[in-house]
C-alpha cells in the first residue's frame, strides 16, 4: 500500500514542481536587484516594484485589465445564468444545437475568434477609442465557462427541490431567489471568478480588440518585454499572479472552494 501511495506521489509532486516553478522564479527575479532580467537573483530589492508602480503607462493597463474584467465577469455571469437555466430546466428541443451554439468559441482557436470580432468591429468602430469591442471579446470567450459551471450546478442539485417551493405556493421568481439561487450559487462565484481571471490574462482577444491608444496589462508586458528587459515585466507579472491567487482566497474564504464542483 506504501509503495502503490509512493509510486502515485511522485508524478503529482512532478507535475505540482512544473506547474509551480516557473511562478517561484519570477518572483524571485521580480525582487533582483539587478538592472535586467537574472537568476538567481544578486541580491534582493523592492525597486522593481516601485517602477512598476510609478510607471503610467503599466498602471493604465493595469486600470483597464481590472475594469475589463470585472466588467466581463458581470456580463458573462449575467447571460450565462439565465441561459443555463433555460437549457436545464425548460429547454426540450434542439438542446445539443443550443448547447454547441454556447461553447462555440470554446471550439474555435482563440486567435481566429478574434480576427472574425476584429472584421465584424471594424465596420462600427474603427478608429474609435472604445472598449466596447475588447469587453465583448472577452464576453465571448469567457460566457462558455460560466455557462459550464452554473450548468454543473443545477445538475448537482435535485430539482425536487424547486418543486416543493413551488407546491407551498411560491411564483416562479420567488422560487428562484430564495432557493435556486443559494443552492447554484457557488457554481455562479466559480464562473465569474474564471470569467475576471480569463479576461484579466488574455492575449489573443485584448491585442486585436484593444481601443486605440490604450493596451491591457498581458499586451503591455508583451510590448514593454520588446525594448527593456529590466525586472519591472516580472514584477508586473508577479503582481498579476497575486491578483489571482488573492482573488481565489477570497472566495475561499466567503464560499469554500469545497462548494465547487464541476
Amino acid at each position: 500500500m506504501r509503495r502503490s501511495s509512493l509510486t502515485l506521489l511522485i508524478p503529482i509532486a512532478a507535475v505540482y514542481v512544473f506547474l509551480l516553478v516557473p511562478i517561484v522564479i519570477v518572483i524571485l527575479t521580480s525582487l533582483n536587484s539587478a538592472a535586467y532580467l537574472s537568476f538567481p537573483p544578486e541580491s534582493l530589492s523592492l525597486r522593481w516594484y516601485q517602477a512598476f508602480f510609478a510607471s503610467k503607462a503599466f498602471m493604465d493597463a493595469f486600470v483597464l485589465s481590472l475594469q475589463i474584467g470585472v466588467l466581463t465577469a458581470l456580463i458573462s455571469t449575467a447571460i450565462a445564468t439565465p441561459a443555463a437555466l433555460f437549457y436545464v430546466r425548460h429547454l426540450q428541443r434542439a438542446r445539443e444545437q443550443f448547447r454547441v451554439a454556447i461553447m462555440s468559441p470554446m471550439l474555435l482557436p482563440e486567435v481566429l475568434t478574434a480576427i472574425a470580432l476584429l472584421f465584424f468591429f471594424n465596420h462600427f468602430f474603427a478608429g474609435q477609442r472604445t472598449v466596447v469591442p475588447l469587453l465583448i471579446g472577452h464576453v465571448v470567450v469567457t460566457l462558455p465557462l460560466v455557462f459550464l459551471t452554473v450548468t454543473s450546478a443545477l445538475y448537482n442539485m435535485p430539482p425536487a427541490v424547486e418543486e416543493a417551493a413551488r407546491t407551498l405556493g411560491a411564483n416562479a421568481f420567488r422560487t428562484f431567489r430564495l432557493v435556486t439561487l443559494p443552492l447554484i450559487k457557488s457554481g455562479i462565484v466559480t464562473g465569474a471568478m474564471l470569467a475576471f481571471i480569463l479576461s484579466f490574462d488574455n492575449v489573443n482577444i485584448s491585442l486585436l480588440l484593444k481601443p486605440v491608444g490604450s493596451t491591457t496589462l498581458p499586451i503591455q508586458l508583451f510590448d514593454y518585454l520588446r525594448y527593456d528587459f529590466d525586472p519591472t515585466a516580472a514584477a508586473a507579472s508577479t503582481v498579476s499572479v497575486v491578483l489571482t491567487l488573492a482573488i481565489v482566497v477570497l472566495i475561499d474564504r466567503l464560499y469554500g472552494l469545497k462548494t465547487v464542483r464541476f
